[in-house]
């Protein structure tokens, strides 16, 4: 398919509430394949539709099991906590420390409309979480624990050298 141009923060349509999906269209097929190859294009382990300037209710996460779809997903529960480092597609180049369930339990429909639930824990459960925030117009920053710092290894050996 195509990748897609990664929105990055300040863009108002990461600030947007999502729209639900009614029906996978060919064009909604065609969405989830481009967010699909923009995702691991870029190294990232989730993207959500608005993050390629698209308003619908799509995440697409793939932490090393395969691909999940999840469309029109609703978070039906959650479990403990873990706190980690977060980045982001949309913010490249930083991350911060942000609290999540380490479980979760969601349910959304495929690319075939079919009903699933998916169960996560640890890296899983972040990313659903990190993901369906997306979908209500949330970045992770603003649950960011103290300061977010630089991921980019050329940026932080340009810092060192500086010193």
């Amino acid at each position: 398919m195509a990748l897609r141009q990664v929105r990055i923060m300040g863009d108002p349509v990461l600030e947007k509430k999502c729209r639900e999906v009614k029906e996978v269209t060919p064009k909604i097929r065609e969405l989830i394949e481009d967010m699909l190859d923009t995702m691991y294009e870029a190294q990232g382990v989730g993207l959500a539709a608005p993050q390629v300037g698209v308003l619908r209710r799509i995440v697409v996460i793939d932490v090393g099991e395969g691909p999940y779809v999840m469309i029109n997903p609703v978070i039906e529960a959650t479990e403990g906590s873990q706190t980690g480092s977060e980045g982001c597609l949309s913010l490249p180049g930083q991350a911060g420390t942000v609290t999540r369930p380490n479980y979760v339990k969601v349910r959304a429909f495929d690319e075939n409309m079919d009903e699933f639930v998916l169960e996560g824990t640890e890296l899983l459960a972040r990313a659903i979480c990190h993901e369906c925030d997306h979908l209500e117009g949330i970045m992770y920053v603003s649950k960011v624990e103290g300061d977010l710092y630089d991921t980019d290894p050329d940026l932080i050996d340009a810092e060192d050298s500086e010193e």
